[in-house]
Order: C-alpha cells, then structure tokens, then sequence
C-alpha cells in the first residue's frame, strides 16, 4: 500500500499532465490499485446505476494482447505499471435492485422510496433507446475515468488517457461479450519517468457565458 497519498487539491488538479513514458521497474499492488478503483467508483452515476466495468491489465500476457490493440500508444503499454480498460455496461439494469435493496440495509433510503424509485426506473429503462442509454452511460463512464486519473495522482501515479485503439476487438479479445460492454476508452496508469508536457487551456472568458 503506498503510504505518501497526496492531499493537497491544487496538486492533485494543476500537476496532472498526460504521460506517456513510465518507469517500467514501478508497479502497483493490486490491493492498492483496488483502492483507487475504489475510490473512482464514488463518481456520480446516472440514478446511481454506476455503469462503469473495468479490466485492470497489468501481466505480461495481458499486454501481449493489448499490444496490437494499441498500436500507437506503444509506449504507454510497455512501460506502465497497467492499462485499464474502461467500459460501460449496456446492461447496467441488472444491478438496479441490488444498488438500491444495499442502500435500504444501510439505513441510506427507506423501502418504500426504493420500491417506488427501482420500478420509475425499470419503466424509464423500457422505453430508452439503444443510443439514448450509450450516450447516458459514456456520460458516467467519462466522469469514473476522470476521478480515476485524480486519484490515481492522489496515490503518486501519472496517467494518459487514450482513446486511439481496437474498440471492436478489445472486449472479445479480455473475454467480455462485445453486445454488453461497450468501450470508453484506455488509461495507463504508473510511475511517471519524465514530466510530461504541459498544455495550454482556454480561458475562462472564452468558454463560459454569465446569464
């Protein structure tokens, strides 16, 4: 477990750079990557449904698959501590009675708004369109990947996000069913061995309008 998390916000946010070339002698324990896997998860989700799936792959074989899925992010695949694969569950529903049932145990919602919210729920689910429940679900895919990358900089890690990649191969070749998890996107995460580029941001005047 790596004992130097960092807690100081400007850090975490302003110092965050896209890397992509780690020191490959750098690995993280799967007891801590399960922390910040953790701690992604408790990004906001569309009725909490929290559709996000990932594969951590970080063996030499895992890599060895992920190579000709990526090729050009070679880098990133060589010498990171892992790659994690994000997807979004088409069929996120299943999980809807054991999200809210566990908050109901928790003391965290009473049966009844349960009862009432899961079957509002299902009758939404029924009617949605397949692109209606892409777009929802990349929407919270998109939000865990970037807590994801905050809390992998809170544990002393860098990462790339990436979305240049087999998205048609990349489930069937971790041995995922294609119909049900669709593909966000890639990010490395490790040790960075350089400082990474430091990028320009519009300014706040030229994205944002006041009414």
């Amino acid at each position: 477990m790596n004992q130097t998390l960092i807690n100081d916000y400007q850090q975490i946010v302003r110092g965050r750079r896209s890397i992509r070339n780690y020191d490959p002698s750098v690995k993280i324990s799967r007891e801590e990557m399960a922390e910040i896997l953790e701690e992604a998860a408790l990004a906001p989700s569309s009725v909490n449904l929290q559709p996000w799936r990932f594969v951590v792959i970080d063996t030499k074989e895992g890599k060895e698959t992920l190579a000709p899925l990526a090729k050009f992010n070679q880098r990133q695949v060589e010498t990171s501590a892992a790659v994690i694969a994000v997807f979004a569950d088409m069929k996120s529903d299943e999980y809807l009675e054991e999200i809210y049932s566990t908050a109901v145990e928790k003391g965290f919602m009473p049966a009844d708004v349960r009862d009432q919210q899961v079957a509002a729920i299902k009758g939404f689910f029924e009617v949605m369109t397949f692109d209606q429940l892409k777009d929802m679900n990349l929407i919270d895919a998109g939000l865990v990947s970037m807590q994801l990358m905050l809390a992998a900089r809170a544990h002393g890690f860098d990462t790339n996000p990436i979305g240049g990649f087999e998205k048609d191969k990349i489930a069937e070749a971790y041995g995922l069913d294609k119909e049900r998890y669709y593909p966000v996107m890639l990010i490395s995460i490790g040790k960075a061995a350089d400082e990474g580029y430091q990028s320009v941001r519009l300014p706040v005047e030229k994205i944002t309008e006041w009414k």
